[in-house]
């Protein structure tokens, strides 16, 4: 999957500043050099450097390969008795080298995924204060807001960093609000961007904004690390996201902003205010959006049907449902040559009153609202039966954002497959125990024509002596390389335009596309490939609209995609080459990243 490794400069694009050929500058030596996972190669040390940077007599004699230290490094992972053991011996290996701990993850992807991030990052996530460590990412309070703009600083100057990834830890996947153990979704969706998209590790920025917690358990448990209150809300809260956001462009003005996990009231609101003015991101919004429309193209293109004709309706109006509700109204304007306006007249939202109308308007937000149906158009109709609904609306589409268990039952999946002929039925709650209905269930109630994309993994149903592959709407398919992307174009601004071509390039390597009974999506294990023809549409598109900000951006498809490979971080050892420490930069004198030893005041 990934590029050939280079050990010398690319003579065509090894001068740009994010190249991954030639040695590395590094101005650590001995002990030092062996504590820096960005430089620590531990026993893969070839005799020249063990040499030149002192490290004889600190290492055992044999000189290993990084494939030998995978083999034993999976070995002790495998060890381990629980999925969380493992997930906390992967933090550890991290810590101690940053190569080793990405290429045991690069070879085993398909085993690990569900360790490194959900749900057992969950679980990491709600003992946070328990399995504390060692403190990695930056921690912002609400209640320091005058440090803000110090603390950021220190984590690099103004060029060094790439990517950051920020959550107020109120709405984590699956277990709720979890105040300052919000950090490790952070660090795990970082770890997504460089393990998915070759983001260049030392130049990525994980932070909690601290606002307190309305976890109960957390606010009476003597270790908990954070703010120990209530949390604050209203005008103080948008103050500190704002001095947040205003310290990060201060600080890093090419930086892209990626917001995490926040509450259903703030998440939309908070994009909405900043995606107008820099390059930010939501992934609970709009990488849910994508990867699902993605899906959503796949299956039209099986069953037949314009993505301008297709009738939706979406099942949970949280931020997720509004999310996929906003790209697949977005692309159908585009493809229908119609307002937004038009397009979303295409799609029903249900929640927990029922249908969404515009009679309530009082408890509905701005995103629901423009989903609301005329309540005249509903007169006398069903408005809360979800197979009543189905029966009047007639969807091609059906998709579950609603946590509810197995909502999707027989008589709502019949009443579909009675209107139409190929159902598109994606049930993508998550974790797994709460997802709206089984795969197994929607091919048997459909006669096996259901098209069906999950939120979580699942394994191939046989059905009529087929095996029937599902995909999942892994939302690490999508925003590493979106992500990878505007870094690499420096845009100005992530528009709908510019996710609109992400996700197209993501379904037009739909397995699917060439066989009707394969796959909806690609395997996650593609996942680097995916993101390079990701970041490829994306710069296109940030070109063609006067948003990338990078000069001499190559025009050629297969020019660009080099251009792009080169900047992608990989696992590999890279040799190194020692310079004075008086006259290094701060990442050889190995100071940036989260893992780092330290940074020298300024």
């Amino acid at each position: 999957m990934d590029a050939p490794h280079k050990t010398e400069k690319n003579p065509k694009f090894g001068y740009l500043p994010l190249s991954t050929s030639g040695p590395l500058n590094c101005a650590l030596t001995g002990a030092a050099l062996l504590k820096s996972p960005y430089f620590n190669k531990g026993s893969a040390f070839p005799p020249d450097e063990r040499k030149e940077f002192k490290l004889y007599g600190l290492l055992p004699q044999n000189v290993q390969t990084l494939e030998q230290q995978v083999a034993r490094a999976y070995e002790q992972y495998s060890s381990r008795p629980s999925d969380i053991a493992k997930n906390t011996f992967m933090t550890s290996m991290k810590e101690q080298s940053e190569v080793l701990y990405y290429r045991l993850l690069h070879d085993n992807l398909k085993e690990m995924f569900s360790v490194i991030y959900t749900p057992t990052e969950g679980e990491a996530i709600e003992n946070y204060s328990r399995l504390f460590r060692r403190p990695q990412g930056c921690f912002l309070n609400i209640d320091d807001q005058d440090r803000i703009d110090d603390n950021i600083k220190q984590w690099g100057d103004p060029d060094d960093i790439d990517v950051v990834v920020v959550s107020d830890g109120e709405q984590i996947l699956g277990v709720g609000d979890q105040g300052s153990g919000a950090i490790l979704i952070s660090i795990a969706k970082l770890v997504l961007y460089t393990l998915c998209a070759g983001i260049h590790p030392s130049r990525t920025l994980p932070v909690v904004l601290d606002c307190g917690t309305d976890n109960k358990t957390l606010l009476e448990d003597d270790l908990y690390l954070g703010l120990r209150k209530s949390r604050i809300r209203g005008e103080r809260y948008d103050s500190f996201v704002d001095q947040f956001v205003q310290a990060v462009r201060n600080r890093y003005p090419k930086a892209y902003i990626h917001f995490e996990d926040f509450g259903l009231a703030n998440a939309r609101r908070i994009l909405d205010k900043y995606q107008p003015r820099i390059a930010c991101f939501n992934d609970d919004v709009q990488g849910t959006g994508c990867v699902t429309l993605a899906a959503i193209m796949a299956a039209a293109h099986v069953s037949d049907i314009k993505l301008a004709d297709l009738r939706i309706m979406i099942f949970g109006a949280g931020s997720a449902g509004m999310g996929i509700s906003d790209q697949l109204r977005d692309v159908i304007a585009q493809e229908g040559s119609i307002s937004r306006e038009e397009a979303s007249q295409h799609i029903w939202c249900v929640d927990k009153p029922g249908l969404l109308l515009t009679s309530d308007k009082k408890h509905l937000t701005e995103a629901q609202l423009t989903y609301a149906r005329d309540d005249k158009e509903w007169e006398n109709k069903e408005r809360k039966d979800l197979a009543s609904l189905v029966d009047e609306v007639k969807p091609h589409v059906l998709i579950g954002t609603s946590t509810n268990p197995r909502a999707f039952t027989e008589k709502v999946i019949r009443t579909m497959a009675k209107h139409v002929e190929r159902p598109i039925i994606f049930p993508l709650s998550n974790p797994t125990k709460l997802h709206e209905a089984r795969p197994e269930d929607l091919y048997k109630w459909t006669d096996g024509k259901a098209l069906v994309a999950t939120g979580s993994p699942f394994p191939p149903v046989e059905y009529d002596g087929e095996k029937l592959e599902i995909a999942e709407c892994n939302n690490s398919t999508v925003f590493p390389g979106i992500g990878l992307g505007a870094v690499l174009c420096r845009t100005k601004l992530m528009p709908p335009s510019l996710l609109v071509a992400a996700t197209k390039a993501l379904a037009a390597q739909a397995p699917a596309l060439k066989n009707p009974k394969a796959a909806l999506l690609p395997d996650v294990t593609d996942v680097r490939e995916i993101s390079v023809q990701i970041a490829r549409a994306v710069i296109k598109a940030a070109v063609k609209e006067g948003l990338a900000q990078v000069e001499n951006i190559p025009e050629s498809d297969d020019e660009l995609e080099e251009w792009i490979r080169e900047q992608m971080w990989d696992a590999r050892y890279r040799s190194l080459k020692f310079v004075d420490p008086n006259e290094a930069d701060s990442r050889a004198r190995g100071e940036l990243g989260i893992a780092a030893s330290g940074r020298l005041a300024k």
